[in-house]
This record gives structure tokens, sequence and C-alpha cells, in this order.
């Protein structure tokens, strides 16, 4: 439908996968749409991987797979602040990026114990700060309140 308000010229024309312009002339790709159709629902996966070392259906499986990689660079760009670092040694980079790494492992274990994402866990727990009260020579600790949704992730974590 949009192809053809494109070749009718009631739609602006853009990047149209089924438009032909010939000669300046704008027309409905009628092989273009027929093919479309043709192979709706089918999904081709392209790897330069040897069929050897890894089979159709586990090429499938990687890339259901893949939103879990995706999910990680993200955590660890926003959550976990892995942003461009300004280290000149080698030694220095590679302790940055392993500290990085680090975290982001915890972060997934801890996802993964509790079911929430990194930050509704951080935002959970924040608040709970246990404080050492001196007065004179007596000093006392004082322990927080647990609310029932930081102790449900204490709890999970603890179960995991």
């Amino acid at each position: 439908d949009r192809a053809q308000r494109v070749a009718d010229r009631a739609e602006p024309l853009k990047k149209q996968r089924f438009v032909k312009i010939t000669d300046q002339k704008v027309i409905l790709d009628e092989a273009s749409i027929q093919r479309a159709r043709e192979s709706a629902g089918y999904k081709g996966y392209v790897t330069n991987i040897a069929p050897a070392v890894m089979d159709g259906h586990a090429v499938v499986a990687a890339y259901h797979d893949l939103w879990k990689v995706e999910q990680s660079f993200r955590m660890a760009k926003a959550d976990l602040r892995a942003r461009p670092i300004f280290h000149r040694t080698r030694d220095a980079i590679e302790a940055h990026l392993t500290v990085v790494f680090a975290a982001l492992a915890v972060a997934r274990h801890l996802q993964d114990l509790t079911g929430m994402s990194i930050k509704k866990i951080v935002t959970t727990l924040r608040p709970l700060r246990t404080v050492t009260v001196a007065i004179g020579d007596h000093e006392m600790l004082v322990e927080p309140t647990i609310p029932d949704a930081a102790r449900a992730v204490i709890d999970a974590i603890n179960a995991g």
C-alpha cells in the first residue's frame, strides 16, 4: 500500500523497497512484492563459522542469546559507567577493564538471583546504611529498618 502511494506520488519518496525509478518514472515493483510475499515468515542467519564447528541449530540458539550480550554492553555502559578511560599504561587499562567486567559479572549474577534489573536492585538497597554513633567513650551500631522490598532482594541473594 505504501509503495503504491509513493508510485502514485501521494507520499514523498524515500528509499522504498517495492518501488522502481526508471527514466524519471516511478512504478510499483511487482516482482519484488511477489518475492517478499513468497519469503514472508522465513528468516536467514549468515555466519562465518563452518558447519563442522557449529550446525544450524547451534547458530540459531546462539543468535537467540545475543540479546544477553547486547544487554550486558548496555549495562556496562549505563549502569556501570564503563566509559572511555584516560589511562596510559597497559596495566592501568587492563586493571580498569577487569574491575568493570568483574562488576558486570556480579551484576548479572544478582539479576539472575533476584529477577530484577541492577538499577532496581541498587535503588532498593541504596537507603540501607549502618551507622556507628560515638558518644564519648561509647560506640553504638545503628542498623536500618529494612523495608519489605529490600528484604525480598536480600532474601533472594542469600538463597542463591
